[in-house]
């Protein structure tokens, strides 16, 4: 590989020198190019509301073998349709079809899908405007809607 450019007018050479290197860089091209607000169903919101369209069940990847509590959410915003992981003991039984859910990244490394969830990026927090950890320790009660 060639060495930088020194010298009184090298400053243009370097510039466009750095300039070329970022673009290689998917970090930096992905963030000038916008691709995660054009294919993320929340696009680049931390969390949105959703309606609940049915419980499923995910298989847990290997070598575990459990089936993982989920539900199907389809977006308000734009009608989009995602799974989202309902965390904690029993949380599917206080979540019903057609109810009102509110859903936010789950933590995954790079975005992505974490622990042994295959292809699940969202998790619920909110069931009908009340929290979901509040509703699972008993310290309120659901909603009537």
């Amino acid at each position: 590989m060639a060495s930088k450019s020194q010298g009184i007018n090298a400053g243009k050479k370097l510039a466009s020198r750095r300039a070329e290197s970022r673009k290689k860089s998917k970090w930096y091209a992905k963030k000038v190019l916008g691709l995660k607000e054009k294919s993320d169903p929340l696009q680049g919101a931390s969390q949105a509301n959703g309606i609940v369209l049915e419980k499923v069940q995910i298989e847990a990847k290997q070598p575990n073998s459990a089936m993982r509590k989920c539900v199907r959410v389809q977006l308000i915003k734009n009608g989009k349709q995602v799974t989202a992981f309902c965390p904690g003991d029993g949380a599917t039984k206080l979540i019903d079809e057609h109810d009102e859910v509110c859903i936010e990244c789950i933590g995954g490394k790079m975005g992505r899908s974490k622990g042994d969830l295959s292809g699940i990026r969202w998790q619920v927090i909110k069931v009908n405007d009340q929290s979901l950890h509040a509703l699972l320790h008993g310290k309120i009660e659901k909603a009537r809607k």
